[in-house]
């Protein structure tokens, strides 16, 4: 992929490309013009003028709107050692993403409109778009809801308390009621931590091996099916994030059956390795949600398959180098992720699995704008946002994690061969990464 630049308008053309686009039933080759920031014509190649305008040569290329990513940890305010918004915002472009959606467990926690605007400020240098998910309680403390609506009005897209799930009954029914009210996603973190408190893997084989206490998939899946009970009884939005288990899998499967409003994400570790990659005690491979057996492995692509499976979300969680590099149990949970989420689906989903690319980049794009209500966004139809992803599905690349964007360099993959990499991401209509 080539660009010809030229200063003349702040228009910018993206010529030759095949362009994906779910939300507006577009996969045709269709040259496409940017201008002031919005998406302004879309014509079949060499119909557009291209005299006096920058012009981005996509030939060989899928052009598809912009990623977002619901589910990133960036650890501003308070974690900066790990990451901060600017870090963690170059590794999205780098991957693709436009947009994402940080979570609040920060320090202090995002549980005001304060943080929630502090996030926001131009003084983070994002490079991307960044939409802070607040938290559903005070402190996430799980004792008493935040104000949903001054959190709403300052920039929040949705509230969690995300690695503190809500067990109360009567509050989590609360907050869905709130939620409701607002159409606000409330976001889960499906752990039920009465079961899990001192573990650090998956229960099964290999935590018994390695002498670990493991955390049973009854602990995620049981919270699951009370979500969706109580989403049901009040007609609230209940997103199940980053879900591991086959159990819950069926449940949110058996929900939209009932429509019952109940979405779900998945990560790329998550429908790529199992628990016996842990080997002996590498703690890249701790997270939490934990890596689980095969067969889990295995309902999470049949997830994908049929649909009930609505985003992949990379739950990028940066860590600093001495918080990995000690006792698996001490070790942080989480991984980055955002740089190899992409080349991870297009390499397992698309090669492996044979998964169409439409399907794809409606997981990445379309159907996690629309999860969010994140107007403008997740399409490529004339008067929508200028943010758009550029990638080569059959580029073959290895991923070396010390040229990563991120601060952190806390990932499994390091060293993995892929095919598919992306080639530029333009938010606005200016392109913020180009590799």
């Amino acid at each position: 992929m080539s660009t010809n630049k030229n200063q003349k308008d702040d228009t910018l053309l993206i010529a030759g490309g095949r362009v994906i686009d779910p939300a507006s039933g577009l996969d045709q080759e269709l040259d496409i013009l940017l201008r002031d920031g919005r998406v302004a014509e879309l014509a079949a190649p060499g119909l557009l003028n291209a005299r006096g305008r920058d012009t981005l040569n996509a030939k060989g290329c899928i052009v598809a709107p912009g990623f977002v990513d619901l589910h990133v940890h960036l650890r501003e305010p308070g974690q900066s050692h790990k990451e901060t918004i600017a870090t963690g915002t170059a590794a999205a472009a780098a991957g693709g993403f436009t947009a994402v959606c940080a979570m609040p467990n920060t320090s202090p926690v995002n549980d005001s409109p304060e943080i929630t605007r502090w996030m926001q400020a131009p003084e983070r240098n994002a490079l991307v778009r960044l939409f802070p998910i607040a938290a559903a309680t005070v402190g996430s403390q799980g004792e008493k809801l935040t104000d949903f609506a001054a959190l709403m009005k300052a920039g929040a897209v949705a509230v969690s308390d995300d690695g503190k799930p809500i067990l109360d009954d009567k509050l989590m029914r609360d907050a869905l009621r709130a939620g409701a009210q607002l159409n606000l996603p409330v976001v889960q973190h499906a752990e039920d931590s009465r079961l899990t408190a001192g573990c650090s893997m998956n229960q099964g084989p290999t935590s018994f091996r390695l002498g670990l206490r493991g955390m049973p998939n009854a602990a995620e899946s049981d919270i699951v099916r009370r979500d969706i009970a109580l989403a049901h009884a009040d007609k609230a939005h209940i997103h199940v994030a980053h879900i591991s288990t086959a159990e819950a899998m069926d449940a949110v499967r058996q929900a939209k059956k009932a429509g019952i409003r109940a979405t779900a994400e998945v990560t790329p570790h998550h429908f790529t390795l199992i628990d016996e990659n842990i080997g002996e005690f590498d703690t890249h491979y701790k997270m939490n949600p934990p890596l689980r057996s095969a067969a889990d492995r295995d309902a999470m692509i049949a997830g994908i398959a049929d649909g009930t499976i609505d985003a992949i979300a990379t739950d990028h969680a940066p860590h600093a180098f001495h918080e990995k590099q000690v006792e698996f149990e001490r070790a942080a949970f989480g991984i980055i992720g955002l740089e190899t989420a992409l080349p991870i689906a297009l390499t397992v989903l698309h090669r492996h699995f044979k998964l169409p690319l439409w399907r794809i980049v409606e997981l990445l794009s379309s159907n996690p704008a629309r999860i969010f209500s994140l107007e403008g966004l997740g399409t490529l139809s004339p008067g929508a946002h200028a943010d758009v992803t550029i990638f080569d599905p059959a580029k073959k690349w290895t991923y070396d994690a010390s040229q990563s964007k991120s601060k952190s360099r806390n990932t499994p993959y390091d060293g993995w061969s892929f095919t598919g990499r992306v080639v530029a991401t333009i938010v606005a209509g200016k392109i913020v990464y180009q590799g």
